[in-house]
């Protein structure tokens, strides 16, 4: 009866850490279409929406709903960290598990007001473009905070393979790779159109210049996802999420590519704003193999497909 009610708690705080996974993919893309759409400012200041209204008003129009709307989705977002929280609690207190489950757990709520401070300084410096990438950034470090409680629920049974150092240093270099595109495509679209306000400032950087740059980075990623399949093959491991990564970073550069020879509609940079997320957590999905992490019988492995089904 004891290992049945572990088994059921465990699978439920691992939903809710996948809720909580998907929910904070939903926020970065919601984001997005505040700024896709010119709604950056549409609540002028923060914490209020005005001066006098912690809410929208009619005087603010539709700008003022979206803008608004995105800032009540922080609370979704944050209720769902704090029912990880307690549920990761509850096991480790009744079932004399470690403290792992309920820091991650901690790490992803400590993220949420931390974003939401963030996301105050760019409406508080009329979108300055490197806040705003900061803010952008800061989503991408609470993912991955919430992808590792997802993946900390999954643990239980011996891994069936173990990755050489090797392997597991060029999946570091993966992993830095990836978080330097993330960071080049940030220093892109504050450099681009699509500001979030007419009146907002960019970096004044060269577009061509900066595009050109991420787009070396993505290549060093593929080539290195690649590289990556080979090897994990030629050492006997499952290549499911490297090629996973492989067909995700595809994809994700066919959207680059075709927003940026269409000058950039706002669907498609929507998408590749998503897509940017799941490179992330596939990426993380793969490192997490190479640490070899167990997976439980009776627990699906987290795929970027299922976050995004969840979205």
């Amino acid at each position: 009866m004891g290992h049945v009610s572990s088994l059921a708690s465990r699978t439920l705080l691992r939903r809710f850490a996948l809720a909580s996974l998907a929910a904070n993919v939903g926020i970065v893309i919601t984001g997005g279409v505040v700024r896709l759409t010119g709604s950056g400012l549409g609540c002028p200041t923060w914490p209020r929406c005005t001066e006098e209204s912690y809410v929208t008003t009619a005087a603010m129009g539709h700008h003022g709903v979206i803008e608004f709307g995105n800032r009540l989705l922080t609370f979704v977002v944050g209720a769902l960290a704090v029912l990880c929280v307690v549920l990761a609690e509850i096991r480790r207190r009744r079932g004399g598990r470690d403290w792992s489950e309920t820091r991650l757990a901690l790490l992803v709520f400590a993220g949420i007001p931390l974003q939401g401070v963030i996301g105050g300084f760019t409406v508080l410096t009329d979108l300055n473009p490197w806040v705003v990438g900061l803010h952008f950034l800061g989503s991408m470090a609470v993912i991955a905070a919430a992808y590792a409680l997802v993946s900390a629920t999954s643990a239980a049974a011996a891994p069936s393979w173990q990755a050489p150092s090797a392997v597991r240093r060029l999946g570091q270099v993966l992993v830095f790779v990836s978080a330097l595109v993330l960071v080049a495509g940030v220093v892109v679209t504050g450099s681009g159109p699509h500001a979030g306000d007419e009146n907002a400032h960019r970096t004044g950087l060269d577009p061509e210049m900066i595009s050109q740059l991420h787009v070396d980075v993505v290549m060093l990623l593929l080539g290195l996802s690649i590289a990556m399949i080979f090897v994990v093959r030629a050492t006997g491991g499952p290549i499911r999420r490297a090629v996973i990564l492989l067909g995700v970073e595809l994809a994700q550069g066919l959207i680059g590519f075709v927003q940026y020879f269409t000058h950039l509609p706002e669907v498609l940079v929507a998408m590749h704003m998503g897509g940017a997320c799941l490179v992330w957590i596939a990426t993380l999905a793969l490192y997490d193999v190479l640490r070899a992490r167990a997976v439980a019988p009776d627990v699906v492995p987290v795929s970027p497909a299922a976050v995004l089904a969840r979205v």
